[in-house]
């Protein structure tokens, strides 16, 4: 995506974010679901935050509209902004319906004057780390289903709440309130980005079906399926590169 880029956040933020960015938008886009929820600004003004995707979506702008955004970890954007996850969940919302008007137009003014779009992202961060600062901490379950799922993507969910130690219905009760849905969207999703990310690396396998076991699907079919319906879209497409299917 050269339109989009990512900016390393602090190493002592890394447990609550996952990236800032800027990007210079310019027709349409497409994203991917990852777990996330990001609050961003958009030129001219507006303050929006983006809950947690349980599908692609597309947006579109005209050439040219800047845009700066912080990427919160997996479960972490609820308990800062004091929400049920799932209350946001395929939602844009504007920020001003959670900081109120005042305080949203002011940040909003802050990041307009602000010269350029390392800048703008400089106060948007600024402000980001403040409300960190003042948030509870992290449900202790949600952070241990999103560090267990990123380690094994393919860990059944009664094995999850058996490693945590609690109940399935009080495991999808948390995962709803942090996440925005239960363990095994989540696990999904996850899934998926891992696929991503290791069928972009330098050297990265051009098997699709030995990228979908190393990315914890069953075979090329599931990883195929979890495209498809979490993405609307080929693993070639996603990818963007050329990979051998090895199906007959």
């Amino acid at each position: 995506m050269n339109w989009y880029r990512p900016v390393a956040v602090p190493t002592e933020l890394a447990d609550d974010l996952v990236t800032g960015w800027t990007a210079q938008v310019g027709g349409a886009h497409r994203l991917v679901p990852d777990g996330c929820v990001d609050v961003l600004w958009i030129d001219g003004g507006r303050l929006v935050l983006c809950g947690p995707e349980t599908s692609a979506w597309s947006f579109q702008f005209p050439a040219g509209t800047a845009a700066v955004g912080v990427r919160f970890q997996p479960g972490r954007a609820g308990s800062v902004f004091g929400l049920h996850t799932a209350e946001i969940r395929d939602r844009r919302v504007e920020l001003d319906a959670l900081l109120g008007s005042r305080d949203s137009r002011q940040l909003a003014e802050r990041i307009d004057e602000a010269d350029g779009v390392d800048a703008k992202l400089a106060v948007l961060g600024g402000r980001v780390r403040s409300w960190l600062t003042r948030a509870p901490s992290n449900d202790p379950i949600a952070a241990a289903v999103a560090e267990l799922l990123r380690n094994d993507p393919s860990l059944p969910v009664g094995a999850l709440a058996e490693r945590i130690g609690v109940g399935a219905r009080q495991l999808h009760r948390r995962c709803l309130a942090a996440f925005g849905y239960g363990p095994a969207t989540l696990r999904r999703i996850l899934r998926l980005q891992r696929f991503l990310r290791l069928a972009r690396q330098p050297g990265a396998p051009v098997s699709l079906a030995g990228l979908a076991v190393l990315a914890g699907y069953t075979d090329q079919p599931h990883l195929s399926h979890d495209c498809r319906e979490l993405a609307n879209a080929s693993p070639r497409e996603l990818v963007g590169r050329t990979l051998r299917d090895d199906i007959p």
